[in-house]
């Protein structure tokens, strides 16, 4: 008899069926004129001069491996950047470059966590924490929030989960999927109990120059005592719309920076050298294409929720990044947010993704996308009003 080949998978594999993002993309891949409000993937376009650079790069040959932690320009640049814009001083030795920041979540998890150790993790929270944890055989923590902090985490919300396990703790600033910044003051508490409980923090700021109104990123690792024990994970893919183009970065100790850097060097031998010639026009190039782009997100923000307050369906307050967290529960339809996400796309062909892809502890949240220009947004929330009170006659329609 032969061994089915699920039987044959390692235990530390969580998910041996299809996901449900792609569930969802081969679906929509069979209907015409889809509205994609799901991935995390900006419909614009990288800014000229740095395709550019990309093309030069190739033209004058960097078609080879390059250093593992990345070319001394580029690591160069983003240090510079980083204490540009409000983060800690780091010296070239001190920034690894890596495929993605997603890459660089695994980098940092076989790196800091044994077999038995605790990651917190905020939830809802970007869910490739948890897989890295999971792959690195670590216990994840989950730390749920709701809509009475705004999907914000607070210290005293991670309190009551410290154990003697506890070693990493994870802030995502501003959160995907809740589009939520964490005020000041409350970075400056949760960078506290991290000194008094030994912690290391991943603070995860991908998302941390593309703001709205007068909410601002603290970056943790500016805070006094926690330089030294912070990883700041970022890249280019959101802020410079190069998500195509793979190059994350993490920010941190010489001490734990080597070690991951080694991990990367197994993992990829080094990003891609077009790649960092790229990152590297865009990290020392005009910035006025960050603010367009931040300005254009801002539009497409005010579009959802407009749509949403006309629909009475309740949200987040959407402060950074590009998603808006929507409260189906809110709308009374007596469904939870996966089946709505599943109607929507197949009646009303808008795809938006449920909160419990990203860990949320209930089934009442969707993430909508600011990634389609405002016509398509507005035209998606029409759709979708229109979902909405189909679900609503069903409910009211008599018995036959």
């Amino acid at each position: 008899m032969t061994t089915p080949n699920t039987a044959r998978l390692a235990k530390r594999v969580k998910l041996s069926e299809e996901h449900l993002i792609t569930r969802m993309l081969n679906i929509a891949g069979d209907l015409p004129d889809v509205i994609k409000l799901g991935r995390g993937d900006p419909d614009l376009d990288t800014p000229p001069h740095i395709i550019e650079a990309g093309q030069k790069a190739l033209a004058d040959g960097a078609t080879h491996y390059t250093h593992p932690a990345g070319i001394q320009p580029l690591r160069e640049a983003i240090a510079g950047q980083i204490a540009e814009f409000g983060g800690a001083d780091y010296a070239a030795d001190e920034i690894l470059v890596t495929p993605g920041g997603q890459h660089g979540m695994f980098v940092i998890a076989l790196a800091l966590l044994d077999p038995g150790d605790e990651i917190i993790v905020p939830c809802p929270g970007y869910n490739p924490y948890q897989q890295a944890a999971e792959l690195a055989d670590a216990t994840v923590v989950k730390v749920p929030m709701g809509m009475e902090t705004n999907f914000t985490l607070t210290a005293e919300m991670i309190r009551p989960h410290l154990t003697e396990k506890s070693k990493v703790l994870t802030l995502i600033n501003p959160n995907n999927p809740t589009g939520t910044v964490t005020p000041p003051e409350e970075v400056r508490k949760i960078a506290q109990l991290a000194i008094e409980h030994d912690l290391i923090v991943i603070s995860d700021e991908i998302y941390a120059r593309l703001t709205f109104g007068n909410h601002k990123v603290l970056s943790v690792a500016t805070l006094p005592g926690m330089r030294e024990r912070t990883i700041t994970l970022s890249g280019f893919s959101k802020a410079y719309a190069m998500t195509g183009w793979r190059v994350g970065y993490l920010a941190g100790p010489k001490d734990l920076i080597t070690p991951m850097t080694e991990i990367n060097h197994a993992f990829a031998i080094s990003v891609a050298g077009v790649s960092q010639y790229a990152a590297l026009a865009a990290a020392t190039g005009p910035q006025d294409c960050v603010d367009e782009m931040r300005q254009t997100y801002d539009a497409r923000r005010r579009a959802i929720c407009a749509g949403l307050d006309r629909m009475g369906m309740r949200y987040a307050e959407p402060q950074g990044g590009f998603y808006v967290y929507a409260d189906v529960a809110s709308l009374n339809l007596g469904i939870g947010a996966g089946a709505f996400c599943e109607r929507l796309l197949a009646e009303g062909q808008v795809m938006m993704y449920p909160g419990t892809i990203y860990g949320d502890h209930t089934d009442d949240f969707v993430r909508m996308s600011m990634t389609q220009p405002v016509a398509r947004i507005e035209e998606a929330m029409t759709r979708m009003e229109a979902v909405v009170k189909a679900i609503r006659a069903e409910a009211t329609a008599p018995a036959v």
